[in-house]
């Protein structure tokens, strides 16, 4: 029988004995990009399309956020505080203004 050196699993034997292998970092599981576009479109009260899961269309702007719910300032409407589980997408009113035009 011959020697055979044994490899544990999570070495890498090209680097010597007991050293490990580096493995990719996982992402981080929050980017603030959420953040940065609520932030971004508080600060000019751009005007947004706020569509919601049943396709009910609701027009304002972000005044404020949480992890769960944005309030949406309306002009001649009342405000309302808006679960984000409810909403399906949103944009900004001036790109439908965009999209009629073509």
């Amino acid at each position: 029988m011959s020697n055979r050196k044994l490899i544990r699993p999570g070495t890498d034997h090209k680097n010597g004995p007991g050293r490990s292998v580096r493995r990719k970092q996982v992402p981080p599981e929050q980017t603030n990009a959420e953040e940065f576009y609520y932030l971004k479109q508080m600060a000019a009260k751009t005007p947004m399309v706020v569509v919601l899961t049943n396709d009910e269309e609701l027009r304002g702007w972000i005044e404020w956020y949480d992890k769960s719910t944005i309030k949406l300032n309306r002009t001649n409407e009342p405000n309302l505080l808006v679960s984000k589980h409810s909403i399906r997408y949103m944009f900004k009113e001036e790109e439908l203004k965009r999209s009629r035009r073509r």
